[in-house]
């Protein structure tokens, strides 16, 4: 278990992606000096990983290969919804986990029946939501910043009629994130919404709007600032 804590460590260091060969090489000896949160990170999260799996047994959601949580995440599944993720998932909870510091664990939530949450392989988000009501699709390699949220309904009526009558009645529409997207810190994605494959969303945006492939996107709301070459 060790030797899985300091290769684990070193690939997160990034340590020109390279694990010590050995317990007592200088290059181990360096990563534990170094940076020494990094191993405690790992410890806590291979002492976490039986908790972990229990709690995505209990939700109804098949661990994956490759998975990792950094603290206990909020998974809320309705039973009769889809939750699909895929292999590589990365899941930042604690405050220590990130220099960003998450502010809450991460929450995966499926609300109504049929509701269908897909998240490809290579996805990792730091205090962050996803919230799908309707239909939430995340392709391969999406990355999302500390406390984000993701959501593809509104929650709440706008009138007061509507609030009255049904106050979680919400209009919801479905939301699309392509491969290899980038999602800043601290960034809101509403429903209705398609960024495309490669974009970049900055820090602190409110994407109400579709965002074409291969640029980069900011501000509330977030509109196109130039393009990625």
């Amino acid at each position: 278990m060790l030797r899985r804590v300091i290769n684990n460590s070193a690939r997160i260091g990034g340590m020109n992606n390279t694990s010590p060969t050995s317990l007592l090489s200088t290059e181990a000896a360096r990563l534990a000096l170094d940076t020494p949160w990094k191993a405690i990170n790992e410890i806590e999260r291979l002492l976490l990983l039986p908790l972990a799996r229990m709690q995505c047994a209990l939700a109804g959601v098949s661990w994956g290969a490759g998975w990792k949580f950094y603290g206990l995440p909020i998974i809320q599944k309705h039973r009769r919804s889809t939750l699909t993720i895929g292999a590589g998932l990365e899941l930042r909870s604690t405050a220590r986990s990130n220099p960003l510091g998450a502010n809450r664990p991460c929450i995966l939530s499926t609300r109504r029946a049929e509701a269908v949450l897909t998240i490809g392989a290579g996805f990792g988000m730091t205090g962050g939501s996803v919230v799908c009501e309707e239909r939430v699709t995340i392709g391969d390699r999406v990355v999302v910043g500390a406390n984000s949220v993701i959501a593809d309904t509104d929650f709440h009526p706008l009138t007061v009629a509507g609030r009255q009558s049904a106050f979680l009645d919400g209009a919801t529409a479905p939301v699309v994130i392509g491969d290899d997207v980038f999602i800043g810190m601290g960034s809101l994605v509403l429903k209705g919404v398609t960024i495309g494959v490669g974009s970049v969303i900055g820090a602190g945006s409110v994407v109400s709007r579709d965002i074409p492939a291969g640029v980069v996107a900011a501000g509330n709301p977030a509109q196109v600032i130039r393009s990625i070459t």
